[in-house]
């Protein structure tokens, strides 16, 4: 195992401190237990934005924590879920009065943290709501879930619902707001290689130098089958065609397509698969009104890609454009 790091024990606390050194403008960060806030949090009579998950995926979530998006984020250890009283501490550090959203991907430890948190922040007086994203169409159940995962289309309603939130909606429309991106989002993901989480030492999964694993979760879960390695547009037609029979995605469909990368695959290959994206859906005649591209929910170091469409109405797009400013992305402001 070859890393930057001391202590594998030590990974997440001393990347949280460096998130800190660097983004003291944007964000607080609380070590015991861990979470982020923004640095201007909570913002009395706004609905407040909460995620989180395992570490391991950076910029998500705590990437992504600042006006325009979250409020806080919860990093649990490496591919692990944050702790009730990890999630319990952050809805309070950032509940501003006007109500908590979780924004909650399907893993059985982060559904059922985030539960009992919501219950025990509600003891305590916050109004918490839930919503559990569950975009990834590679598989119905595995390791980590029942039911579908919830993977690239996270950060989409994040970065929506988000701006909602920042506009002044109350939080009956941010909650309704997400379940719609929720209900018209799709992704499916492949990997190259495996990763290796620091305290296991050790790559979690061995894939041939000819193989590739198609509808990977992110935290090397199997997916629906291994391959012989195949050209680029092969390997993108194989993850668009279940995500656009899916919906379904049809002609005269405005969409935002968001090409991923999972920690180890250069941006000229991401851009490589985008291409190739972008061609099918004009084919179909699928416009992609907007995108985003590059490593937005990483899995370590693992090579390899994620496909998420979301058809776009309106208002997603008026808030997709809207500003945002995080240490992750940035943009109008």
């Amino acid at each position: 195992m070859k890393k930057l790091i001391n202590d594998p024990d030590d990974v997440v606390t001393e990347a949280l401190q460096g998130m800190a050194a660097a983004h003291g403008d944007l964000i607080r960060v609380n070590l015991d237990p861990a979470y982020i806030v923004r640095a201007d949090g909570p913002v009395q009579g706004k609905v407040a934005i909460l995620s989180g998950g395992g570490s391991g995926h950076e910029p998500m979530h705590g990437g992504f924590v600042g006006r325009g998006m979250l409020d806080a984020a919860c990093p649990g250890a490496v591919f692990t879920s944050p702790t009730p009283d990890q999630v319990q501490a952050a809805t309070q550090a950032c509940d501003g009065g006007a109500g908590v959203l979780h924004i909650v991907k399907n893993y059985t430890g982060d559904v059922l943290n985030f539960e009992t948190a919501a219950e025990l922040a509600a003891a305590e007086g916050s109004n918490v709501r839930a919503v559990v994203i569950d975009d990834d169409v590679a598989v119905k159940d595995s390791l980590y879930t029942a039911g579908r995962r919830g993977v690239g289309g996270t950060v989409l309603a994040e970065k929506i619902v988000g701006a909602a939130a920042e506009r002044g909606d109350d939080l009956d429309a941010v909650v309704a707001l997400c379940e719609r991106v929720n209900a018209n989002v799709r992704s499916m993901g492949m990997a190259l290689t495996s990763c290796t989480v620091p305290a296991a030492g050790e790559p979690t999964f061995t894939l041939g130098d000819d193989e590739m694993e198609i509808g990977i979760g992110i935290h090397g879960e199997p997916g629906r089958e291994r391959l012989p390695l195949e050209p680029a547009d092969r390997i993108v037609d194989r993850l668009l065609e279940p995500i656009l029979e899916d919906l379904p995605f049809s002609s005269g469909d405005r969409t935002l397509l968001f090409v991923n990368g999972l920690g180890g695959t250069p941006l000229i290959e991401l851009y490589v698969v985008f291409r190739r994206a972008a061609q099918v859906l004009e084919e179909r005649g699928i416009t992609v009104a907007r995108n985003l591209v590059g490593d937005w929910i990483t899995s370590l170091e693992m090579a390899g890609t994620s496909l998420t469409l979301l058809k776009l109405d309106d208002e997603m797009i008026e808030l997709w454009d809207a500003p945002v400013l995080t240490p992750a992305l940035r943009k109008g402001l």
